[in-house]
């Protein structure tokens, strides 16, 4: 039972959130263990991104926990949530187009001050090559994959102990999610816990540990991600975008 506490990363117990009267998170609990990549699985609405702004501050749970390495973080700020290592980056671009590549790094890392933040951008910059040369350029001239390179290096900036990823493959090619996607890997490899919701599920899974499942804002399912790769079931299921019973063979 140690190991098993130990191992866990992040934990919701009996969790209710979502938007003022409309509850999205019915009552959810599950744990996503510590350096590994898991994956929210499920319909729209079933309340993948839900979960992660929630862990990250932006919605409050109304009941229940929130966990991270045992410690309650219910209620925290955004502020406080980065200082314990959690980084979130959200669907969407969320960079300053106007701003160079570097200028945005920097903001990045505002909440480790200016000295900090130079001595780290070289680390980061190791991980991304494209956006080394493109470093002065404006956010805005980069294209899609580098954008989303450059936001995920803003993230790793502050050499965070859990990154949430809410749809990174949205509007990029193929070959650059397969590089998010091993980047992810690689993270996860040197102990970042990852926690992502990505509507290419057959490639995140891949690329994943864990699978979590949800349906109506609860867990229906929480699996080794090659386990449900190898169940053809389970592929009709998750694959086929819908969480609902099978129909029997005619």
């Amino acid at each position: 039972m140690n190991s098993n506490h130990q191992d866990t990363c992040i934990e919701f117990k009996d969790v209710v959130s979502g938007y003022k009267d409309f509850m999205i998170l019915n009552n959810l609990s599950f744990k996503a263990r510590r350096g590994v990549i898991t994956m929210l699985l499920g319909p729209n609405g079933a309340g993948k991104s839900t979960v992660l702004k929630t862990l990250f501050g932006l919605l409050k749970p109304r009941q229940g926990e929130v966990l991270l390495n045992g410690e309650n973080i219910n209620g925290a700020s955004q502020k406080d949530l980065l200082a314990k290592g959690i980084a979130f980056v959200p669907q969407g671009r969320n960079l300053f187009g106007q701003l160079s590549a570097y200028e945005n790094l920097e903001l990045g890392g505002i909440t480790l001050g200016m000295k900090t933040t130079h001595e780290r951008i070289p680390e980061v910059l190791d991980f991304f090559p494209r956006i080394k040369e493109r470093l002065h350029s404006r956010a805005a001239s980069l294209s899609g994959g580098e954008q989303k390179q450059l936001e995920i290096g803003r993230a790793l900036l502050l050499r965070p102990q859990v990154l949430l990823i809410d749809e990174p493959s949205i509007g990029l090619s193929p070959i650059v999610v397969l590089d998010v996607f091993k980047l992810l890997r690689q993270l996860a490899s040197q102990g970042t816990t990852v926690l992502m919701v990505e509507q290419n599920v057959k490639s995140a899974l891949n690329y994943s540990d864990d699978a979590i499942a949800l349906e109506s804002g609860r867990l229906v399912l929480h699996q080794p991600a090659a386990q449900i790769l190898a169940d053809p079931h389970m592929e009709r299921l998750f694959l086929g975008g819908a969480l609902v019973a099978a129909s029997p063979p005619i």
